[in-house]
């Protein structure tokens, strides 16, 4: 562990609604973790609280809401922050482009509680070169409120050095303190027998199956339409072949997929689950011979290290900021993110012998374990508050 001190940490969110992804299971995960150790891990919210997932949040959640707009402005937050603070040793923000890192600002701007800011890939140039409009009103935006917010932060975190030196060219006005700190996910259960069983029962058109899993938002970034045209090309490779595409998204654009899957003549060999947590998350990892996220920006991507974890290789772009580290561990393939190379992330999958899938899905295991485990993404936090302490 990081240190002997006893550390009493407030994450700021603007919502821990388990539809909102990484960022909200990164908080649950390690907050688990760090209160097994005997630290406090408490949560402010910008949720209304009589919604359900308040209650079932496994840390101490005060739920502010309900909140204004997709900005989620919240005129409880800075009286609330203003009162309660004191009792914590360090303050974290999550992410950027919502009232939670604001509303920080504007209550400890002055204080000697000290506030760190995860990002969580909120500064990648992908957004900036997508949707230059929307780019021109962060601008607007950026000088008065999230410049400050990075500017005064005890220090800016980030989860890898991909993101961290990509972040630097979204705004020329920047200066923040940087730090990179390990990001990962607990152990699964190890019961993957009974898991994979349960989801296949489920799921009876998946019995007898190759399995390629997508699990994560339904979101035009994540690269589901490549995906869809992809399998499309090499299912005639495999018969055995069959795609599940599991994971929250606008109804619109999951009709529009599945649309496309029929117009290409593999929609029988889609599935569709939705999503999926707890052991049906399990067992689809477990039923899975190799996991795939054709993603145009992907900060970190927690569902890929739980992939790892259960020994599932990983099929991703180089857009998706560890790539490097999966290319060096062996534990998946890395292509652009594009049409032609999310058909060959397939291709050389499908290319693969049987003892060569089994020792990348050891790499695989051996990634998680040496990267991505829970214990060093806790341990990678204690030692930064410890750090910036010192320096005080």
């Amino acid at each position: 562990m990081a240190s002997d001190k006893t550390w009493n940490i407030l994450h700021v969110l603007p919502t821990i609604d388990p539809k909102a992804g990484g960022p909200v299971e990164g908080v649950r995960q390690r907050g688990i973790r760090l209160k097994q150790w005997g630290h406090q891990v408490d949560v402010v919210t910008l949720d209304d609280p009589d919604l359900p997932f308040v209650a079932d949040f496994p840390l101490n959640a005060h739920a502010l809401g309900p909140s204004r707009g997709g900005y989620r402005y919240n005129a409880k937050l800075v009286p609330w922050l203003k009162l309660n603070s004191g009792m914590y040793d360090a303050v974290i923000v999550n992410g950027l482009w919502q009232y939670n890192g604001l509303g920080v600002w504007r209550a400890l701007q002055n204080s000697k509680v000290p506030y760190y800011v995860f990002t969580h890939g909120a500064l990648d140039p992908w957004f900036k070169h997508e949707y230059p409009l929307k780019h021109l009103k962060k601008w607007i935006y950026w000088p008065w409120a999230e410049y400050r917010v990075l500017r005064d932060a005890k220090a800016v975190l980030f989860t890898s050095d991909e993101e961290r030196l990509t972040a630097r060219e979204s705004f020329w006005l920047y200066r923040v303190s940087e730090k990179v700190v390990a990001y990962g996910t607990g152990a699964p259960p190890e019961d993957a027998g009974r898991l994979r069983a349960r989801f296949i029962s489920m799921h009876p058109e998946l019995r007898g199956r190759r399995i390629l899993l997508f699990l994560s938002r339904i979101h035009e970034k994540k690269g589901c339409d490549l995906l869809v045209r992809a399998f499309a090309e090499v299912a005639s490779q495999e018969p055995s072949l069959h795609l599940v595409i599991a994971g929250p998204g606008h109804e619109a654009l999951v009709e529009q997929l599945k649309r496309l899957g029929h117009e290409l003549g593999v929609g029988d060999r889609i599935s569709w689950p939705g999503m999926l947590k707890g052991e049906d998350k399990w067992g689809a990892f477990y039923s899975a011979e190799a996991f795939i996220l054709p993603s145009h920006q992907e900060n970190f991507g927690i569902a890929i290290a739980e992939a790892l974890a259960c020994g599932v290789p990983v099929l991703i772009t180089n857009k998706v900021n560890i790539w490097r580290e999966i290319t060096a561990d062996g534990s998946g393939f890395v292509e652009p993110d594009t049409l032609s190379g999310t058909t060959q992330l397939l291709k050389r999958w499908l290319s693969l012998e049987s003892e060569a899938r089994q020792q990348m899905s050891r790499c695989a295991r051996q990634s998680y374990q040496s990267r991505f485990n829970i214990d060093a993404m806790a341990t990678s936090l204690l030692d930064v508050l410890a750090e910036r302490q010192l320096t005080n």
